[in-house]
């Protein structure tokens, strides 16, 4: 059923002319408009009606004309089911993102960098702007400018948009806006690089130059290809010496300014990962030195991945004269390029890595081998035996 909505003059009352008959069927002519409490006190002209929760509205216009605008917008809003109170259309972009961000419930570490990103780079230019004053093109501009001007790194810029996107996402469900203004944004593409696996004789100089309680940290992250949190996370009762596997069922996350246990980083990351002996010797032997209960972590801690890169990692890097730069995850590239090595395909690999065969591949395409000359010959044959 479609709402009323209707208009009335606040300057002014109808009252019966005099001498008028007062119920005549030409009574609408022979009314007269009187000056109201409100004469000339504010805008004029008031559109009233009542909102879905049947609680009364009134929005006030200069004009005429604009009152009924905005009327024939609110009777067609409410057709469609689009209706937003206008309370709500005032709303700014960083009062619906902090609505947003403070319910999300993201692990820590994701929460610190979404404030971040939000803070440093949004709100300065968009914080104060009313949500749906916000458009397409203002927001492209931006983002371009972000890299092109404000010299930030394509790969931040893109996380810098999916922050944004989010926001706007939840407020087309909150039926805030009706459309996200950020669907087509485009961001400055990211310059492809090819990860460079570190060799045998570098991981053991890495493991020779990292003080003797990580010396197996070294040796497992490239025998196993975990993260950095997922070594961190390890504990004694994840590793079956028997059967030379060892399970990722949890991480270490950065909580400033203290460390959480948390689960791994995604659903796909929960596996039980197939390690060669070496790596169990290297294991017990750190174990003999280090002595843990089952519930213990490996490395005793849990470790704060970045007083672990402070301290450790990075004099390690410089000690083993590798390059500036190189992290952790250098001896988890390592691990994926000798499994590509060895032959494994795609699916193994993704599954070892507890990553997507889409990630993996994006990452670790050109490791694979180059097939060329057996795409040739398998394609040969259609020619000769249409000659």
């Amino acid at each position: 059923m479609r709402m009323m909505v209707q208009i009335f003059d606040r300057w002014h009352r109808s009252r019966p002319a005099k001498g008028a008959e007062p119920c005549t069927e030409h009574s609408s002519r022979t009314k007269r408009l009187v000056p109201s409490a409100d004469h000339c006190k504010g805008k004029r002209w008031q559109v009233r009606y009542r909102d879905p929760d049947r609680k009364q509205v009134k929005e006030n216009f200069t004009t005429k004309p604009q009152a009924e605008r905005r009327a024939a917008e609110i009777a067609m809003e409410m057709d469609k089911g689009t209706y937003v109170h206008p309370s709500e259309l005032r709303i700014t972009f960083r009062e619906y993102a902090e609505q947003w961000r403070t319910a999300q419930p993201h692990r820590p570490i994701t929460a610190r960098a979404v404030e971040t990103v939000l803070r440093l780079y949004v709100y300065p230019k968009f914080g104060d702007r009313q949500l749906t004053s916000i458009r397409k093109g203002e927001l492209q501009a931006w983002l371009t400018g972000l890299v092109r001007v404000k010299g930030l790194a394509p790969r931040t810029a893109i996380k810098v948009k999916q922050k944004v996107a989010a926001v706007f996402n939840a407020a087309v469900h909150d039926s805030l806006i009706p459309a996200s203004p950020c669907t087509g944004l485009k961001a400055v593409e990211v310059p492809h690089t090819e990860v460079t696996p570190l060799t045998s004789a570098e991981v053991h100089k890495l493991a020779r130059a990292v003080p003797d309680q990580y010396r197996a940290l070294v040796i497992l992250a490239a025998g196993s290809g975990r993260r950095s949190g997922e070594l961190f996370g390890l504990q004694v009762r994840h590793i079956d010496f028997l059967r030379r596997t060892v399970k990722v069922e949890q991480q270490v996350q950065r909580a400033y300014p203290s460390v959480v246990v948390c689960p791994p980083k995604t659903q796909h990351s929960h596996r039980t990962v197939p390690v060669p002996q070496s790596v169990i010797d290297a294991v017990a032997a750190h174990l003999k030195v280090y002595p843990a209960k089952q519930d213990d972590f490996v490395f005793a801690g849990p470790v704060n991945a970045d007083h672990f890169a402070d301290t450790v990692w990075r004099p390690a890097i410089r000690a083993a004269g590798l390059p500036k730069g190189t992290g952790v995850h250098a001896l988890r590239h390592t691990y994926a390029s000798v499994l590509i090595k060895h032959g494994k395909g795609p699916k193994t690999v993704a599954a070892r890595l507890g990553d997507t065969v889409a990630v993996a591949m994006s990452i670790y395409v050109h490791l694979f081998p180059d097939e060329d000359e057996g795409t040739r010959e398998a394609v040969d044959e259609f020619p000769s035996e249409a000659a």
